[in-house]
């Protein structure tokens, strides 16, 4: 089997975990302050926040902003609905735009505000960077916040900066299936100080983290001042990730030399076409993800391929159509997130992939489609 994507792990992972194995602290601690430091170093950010994914990034980002129940935010339609479950999460609602046919992202062009909006949240989706100058634009007449949803996009840039500096406050996942994989894993990141230390703050249950209390000259009673969550990383995840993110650059050269050839390859199949890619975007290719001719089954497809010896999967979501969102959502026509929701077909990506592979598996499509 062809796997859809396998982390790259080596021996520096594991002695980085035997270190905090070693000094028995285990929980949030010294080594989620490293990894932090790192990310600020890479990305070129003020502040990082981690926590135990994006989704529950998202959530302290919401809160930080001040989202709460009654109000709007403006959400791509076309990524995994931990984005919207997010805004739910607040007691907001979620108020779903189509993307863009080529490059999958929001649309700025359909933006529009409801009374009550207060934030955006594009999605970088599958690692290609949303076209964040005129949402900025828009966020900024309309004064709300821009939420960047990083999910996919550590590594990637738009117009020579990288995803998750550019809006006011913005998200990462370090999930087992991205660039920077951890198991599990999120993180903040703000150029803005006091939206830091509200996000910080509600991810350890409102109170200072126990480290820094533990660092203090003086004892301290820690005092509860708001409804905080248990949104820590730990020490042994950040490890992973400490040495994850020093391998970032090389990652993504990797993968997008690997795109390249999938690319040259797909050109001889009928019936699929390569991911679109905006010139002004430095894509990590977090995903390599294709459509498929309309009038192909492309969930038949999915299990044939793996039949075949090829693990393949759909994109993501078409938020909503999602149950969860109500039924009035479904009123609602979102034509270009929908055909891709029925149509994309993500291909196997990850460091370790080789050109045989990718020969071996487009001799598999090719007999398949």
């Amino acid at each position: 089997m062809i796997p859809l994507h396998r982390p790259y792990i080596g021996e520096e992972e594991l002695e980085e975990v035997k270190k905090v194995l070693d000094s028995r602290w285990l929980t949030q601690g010294p080594k989620v302050t490293e990894f932090e430091e790192e990310v600020k170093k890479f990305l070129g950010v003020k502040y990082a926040i981690a926590c135990s994914s994006c989704t529950t990034a998202l959530h302290l980002a919401l809160l930080s902003v001040g989202v709460g129940p009654g109000d709007y935010v403006m959400v791509a339609d076309y990524t995994y609905p931990a984005t919207g479950h997010a805004v739910m999460y607040c007691g907001a609602s979620p108020i779903f735009f189509d993307v863009d046919p080529k490059t999958y992202n929001i649309n700025p062009e359909k933006l529009y505000t409801l009374g009550g909006t207060k934030a955006i949240i594009p999605v970088h989706t599958f690692g290609q960077c949303a076209d964040m100058d005129p949402i900025m634009e828009i966020a900024k007449k309309k004064g709300i916040k821009v939420i960047e949803d990083a999910a996919c996009a550590m590594g990637s840039k738009y117009k020579d900066r990288y995803a998750g500096t550019i809006g006011d406050i913005n998200c990462f996942s370090f999930h087992a299936t991205k660039g920077v994989g951890i198991g599990e894993g999120g993180m903040v990141t703000t150029n803005n100080k006091e939206l830091a230390d509200k996000a910080r703050m509600l991810s350890t249950f409102g109170i200072e983290p126990s480290w820094d209390r533990d660092k203090n000259d003086e004892f301290t009673l820690p005092v509860f001042k708001e409804l905080g969550y248990n949104y820590k990383l730990s020490d042994v995840s950040a490890a992973i990730g400490l040495v994850q993110m020093k391998k970032v650059d090389k990652v993504v050269k990797r993968k997008r030399e690997l795109a390249k050839y999938w690319d040259m390859k797909l050109e001889d199949i009928d019936g699929i076409t390569a991911p679109y890619v905006e010139e002004y975007n430095y894509h990590n290719y977090q995903g390599y993800t294709t459509l498929v001719d309309k009038g192909i089954d492309r969930n038949t497809l999915i299990q044939t391929l793996k039949n075949k010896g090829l693990q393949t999967q759909i994109g993501t979501y078409s938020s909503c159509i999602q149950p969860i969102y109500g039924k009035k959502m479904k009123l609602i026509t979102l034509p270009n997130s929908f055909d891709i929701y029925n149509r994309a077909l993500r291909l196997p990506m990850y460091y370790e992939l080789t050109e045989d592979d990718i020969d071996k598996a487009c001799e598999i499509l090719k007999g398949s489609i």
